[in-house]
């Protein structure tokens, strides 16, 4: 059995890109059919488990998961940061591909499991490179044959990586900064397209802002920041979002309190997008760091 990489890796079968792994086609809780919309949050526990908590965009939200992923995935309090992480079968086995910050050093993590999770069959933690201590966010995102890591400096400062596959080797070229992000709490995807990628970011001034950067390699680093809601958003330090047809649904997290509350938010569109609290989420949110799970299968985000 051939190695597998993360993003952008092997995947035994062959090489795959970030962009790759997700369809265009919207499932049947994105397609306008009855199903509400899901929204599937990771965690990594102070143990250094993976843990998955699958809540249903309804009122009062419904959770229909929550179980340990994988036990043991790192050392206890190792984690500071991780990026989305995608899984799903392959060779009789479910596959989980994603980023980390394990103390100063930015790692790229594998690992196999039984079918729904249990003990971990193989993992692999390749190191990308040191330096991330000063980094309050990372995340991964692509589209077509398009790959993109997006980090946030405690400094403010956001900054694009093209990742690029070569025989099944990934480098990651840096390729733009932009600042003036320093009142950012917590941030999270709702867009990808072939030219951009769009952020919600919940800052200390109590805004929600909608935040577009250009995504062409090579090309400089631009931004488009629009004001969606003008208070109230400072208790949430961190924020994950799910796509839900050409909208999102946004999980804030009051890390004071360890109380999540879901929104399900229509297609950005400034002040006049659509943000509807569904209520206070059945789950306590005490681990040290928090992502989302994404299925291979799942959409792209769309929401703006």
């Amino acid at each position: 059995m051939r190695r597998f990489l993360g993003y952008g890796g092997l995947l035994t079968a062959g090489v795959l890109t970030m962009g790759l792994l997700t369809p265009d086609t919207a499932t049947a809780e994105q397609s306008g059919t009855t199903a509400p919309c899901r929204i599937s949050v990771g965690s990594v526990t102070a143990a250094g488990d993976h843990r998955m908590q699958t809540f249903t965009a309804t009122a009062p939200v419904t959770k229909v998961t929550d179980k340990v992923v994988a036990k043991g995935v790192y050392a206890p309090g190792q984690a500071r940061i991780s990026s989305q992480l995608r899984y799903g079968m392959g060779e009789g086995s479910e596959l989980h591909i994603g980023n980390a910050v394990l103390g100063s050093i930015l790692y790229n993590v594998s690992y196999r499991t039984p079918a729904g999770g249990g003990a971990l069959l193989e993992k692999y933690l390749t190191r990308i490179g040191p330096g991330w201590q000063n980094y309050r966010s990372y995340d991964l995102t692509g589209f077509g044959l398009r790959d993109t890591a997006w980090s946030l400096n405690n400094n403010g400062n956001m900054e694009r990586r093209t990742i690029e596959t070569v025989e099944g080797r990934q480098y990651y070229h840096y390729d733009g900064v932009l600042g003036n992000f320093p009142y950012t709490k917590g941030i999270a995807q709702i867009s990808q397209t072939a030219t951009y990628d769009t952020f919600l970011m919940s800052r200390s001034d109590g805004k929600l802002t909608t935040v577009r950067f250009s995504a062409v390699r090579g090309k400089p680093l631009r931004t488009e920041v629009k004001p969606v809601r003008t208070s109230t958003w400072q208790v949430f330090e961190t924020l994950v979002a799910a796509p839900c047809g050409k909208g999102s649904i946004l999980l804030g997290i009051d890390r004071d309190t360890g109380n999540g509350y879901l929104y399900s938010v229509g297609h950005a569109n400034g002040l006049a997008t659509t943000v509807q609290g569904l209520g206070k989420v059945p789950a306590t949110f005490k681990d040290p760091v928090y992502f989302r799970w994404a299925a291979f299968g799942d959409p792209l985000l769309a929401g703006d």
